[in-house]
């Protein structure tokens, strides 16, 4: 039942027959495509709602979201670009790592546990690294026209930025309009085990895919 929900980087067959069609530059479909692929990316989503969830100035929204936009441009484009190669399953499993990560961070549990935690921004600017790999690999499995592939390459990672920025803004108003509830400490510690537990389903998924594919 979890399955269409989990596989958070798939692009469709119409989607995909459609992109290796193209010949030359396509600036708004590629575009088109990115902005979809990251609305309907559960994996990515769930990430992001983690990062910004206990963020209340708007500052510290901004520098943190531009971390993670440049780790996962560098990744997707440069993946692309220069074919480096990376097992899919094993790339989205890292992916859902990460949301277990920050939710793990943001219920306290690396300071209860160890006593340290690494810092954010640091960690931020890696799991972008590894979330724009994941997006890589999936163009990566198409058969891409070589004519125009870096100016397709920049509209995809644009369409992800804009498809983002919706998301985000959306996100944002939602958990700023849950900091005015009486019971928000209670309710933001039954959101984030609900994000650790989701990001354990992406990695079990993820790892079965791995081991019996």
């Amino acid at each position: 039942m979890l399955a269409p929900l989990v596989l958070g980087h798939n692009i469709s067959s119409s989607n995909t027959s459609f992109i290796e069609g193209l010949d030359g530059p396509a600036v708004f479909p590629f575009m088109y495509l990115g902005a979809k692929h990251m609305v309907t990316g559960i994996d990515h989503l769930l990430y992001l709602v983690g990062v910004v969830f206990f963020l209340a100035r708007v500052k510290d929204i901004v520098l943190f979201v531009s971390l993670f936009t440049l780790g996962h441009s560098l990744t997707l484009i440069a993946g692309v670009a220069f074919a480096v190669e990376a097992n899919t399953w094993l790339v989205d499993a890292i992916i859902g790592l990460s949301i277990v990560y920050k939710a793990f961070e943001n219920l306290g549990g690396f300071d209860a546990v160890f006593g340290a935690s690494i810092n954010p921004a640091v960690a931020v600017f890696g799991f972008g690294l590894a979330h724009g790999l994941g997006l890589a690999t999936k163009l990566q499995a198409m058969t891409l026209s070589t004519e125009g592939l870096i100016t397709n390459l920049i509209s995809f990672n644009v369409g992800v930025e804009l498809g983002q920025f919706v998301a985000l803004v959306i996100a944002v108003l939602v958990l700023f309009r849950l900091r005015s509830r009486p019971n928000y400490e209670f309710e933001a510690t039954q959101a984030n085990t609900l994000l650790m537990t989701a990001g354990f389903i992406l990695v079990g998924y993820q790892l079965t895919g791995f081991f019996t594919t």
